[in-house]
Parts: C-alpha cells; structure tokens; sequence
C-alpha cells in the first residue's frame, strides 16, 4: 500500500512538472520572489509613493550586482551575481523573462538533464553579470534579472536545436507572428543586443553586455559539451521575440 502510494505521489509529480522540472521551478521560485518583494506592489507593508519607492531601491541593492561594491572582497557582494537571477524590476520585466525561459528552457533541459542544465543557468547567469559588472565596475546602480541566464539558455538552444522554427513578433513588419528557423531567429536577436549594447548609457536600463555575454556562454558551452553528438532535430516551438530587461 505504501509503495502504490508513492507511485501514485511519484506520477502526479512527474504529471504537474511535466520533462522539465528544473525550468518550471525557476519559474516558480522568480515569481515568488518577485511577489513577496516591493516591486510587485502586492504587500500593502511597503508602503506606496516614495517609501516604495525606496524600498524598491533597498530592496534591488540588498539582493542585485552593484559592480562598484562587487569588486571590495566582500563575501556578500560575491554571492550577488546569483541572487540577481531572481529578482525582477517589473510585472513585465518578470513575464517578457519567464516566457523567453519557458519556451527554450524545456527544450534545453530536456536534452541537457535536470543537473547540469541548473548547473548550467545558474553559472552562465553568475558569470554573465560578471561580466557586465567587470566591464561597469564603478557603476553603482543595481542590476537585477535572469536575463543573462536566459540569454545562455539560447545560445545553447540555437547549437542543440538550429532547426527547430520559432514564431517571431516583429515591429518593423506590424507584429505579423513569423515562423523562422532558430538559426535566423536567435543571431538576429544577438545582433540586436550587440547594436543596442553599443548605444547604452551607464544608467538604469537594459544590460545588453549581459545578455551577449550570457548568449556567448550558452553556445560556447553546447558546442564544448554537446559538439561531438549528433544535435536533435527538434519540432517547432513557438517562441516571442522582443526586448526584455535584465
């Protein structure tokens, strides 16, 4: 009887987080932390105007990458570039983050195995904030967002499955959902990223070098691990395109 029930337990486990439990549960777990934070403005102990405000800030500073804190030795300051991939600025910043991740991310995880795709995000999204903040280290507004990790999850995504066609909303041709080969789709998002890394600013917005360099990662990573494999031939999956915060 004890063993029909875990069974039974085992299956509707396997049955709510379907092949990929490790994507669904990143999921989960950015949009806990986005809701119980003052970003969300869910929890009335925040207060609103300027005292959210200001907690948004402390918030974002407690738990974001401040490159010109992150190089002082601290070992808090050192744990930063991974608690950033949970925190979220925005409702859209958190939902534009969460669909790039579910629709590449089963994929992904599915041919990696749970273990080393969570492996995989959290230290490419470590090392893509790095990054962003080596090359920013006397910036000293926050950053916070999974996009870096994200952004590898595509680079892996684009060797493992270049065929595998994603449906794109593009502006320049009124929003029209296209279907593209993930070798169109995903290079053309990258150079998107690299322009628009080269006209940012050093203030609050979008951390373009995080996302190329998360991008380089993920596909340097696949072509290491996976380069000697035969890579899948994958159905299509549908997928958005568009600019997205860190």
């Amino acid at each position: 009887m004890i063993s029909n029930w875990r069974v039974t337990v085992g299956g509707a486990c396997r049955a709510l987080w379907g092949p990929a439990p490790v994507t669904y549960g990143l999921i989960a777990l950015c949009s806990l932390v986005f809701v119980i934070g003052p970003a969300s403005g869910l929890d009335p102990a925040y207060g609103s105007g300027d005292a959210a405000l200001a907690a948004q800030r402390a918030w974002f500073h407690r738990w974001g990458v401040v490159p010109a804190e992150l190089f002082e030795g601290s070992p808090g300051a050192a744990l930063t570039p991974a608690t950033a991939l949970f925190v979220h600025g925005s409702w859209v910043h958190l939902l534009g983050n969460m669909l790039f991740l579910y629709v590449f991310g089963v994929m992904t995880e599915e041919r990696m195995g749970r273990v080393q795709f969570l492996l995989f995000y959290v230290g490419c999204g470590y090392l893509a904030l790095l990054g962003y903040a080596a090359a920013n280290a006397d910036s000293e507004q926050s950053l916070v967002g999974a996009s870096g990790a994200i952004s590898a999850v595509l680079g892996a995504f684009l060797f493992l499955f270049p065929g595998a066609r994603v449906t794109s909303l593009l502006p320049f041709l009124f929003f029209l959902p296209l279907r593209f080969p993930a070798w169109v789709v995903l290079p053309f998002w990258a150079a998107l990223q690299w322009l628009a890394a080269g006209r940012a600013s050093d203030g609050p917005g979008v951390a373009y070098l995080a996302h190329l360099v998360g991008f380089g990662l993920g596909l340097v990573f696949a072509w290491v691990r996976f380069g000697r494999t035969t890579r899948v031939r994958a159905a299509p999956a549908p997928a958005p395109e568009g600019e997205n915060q860190p």
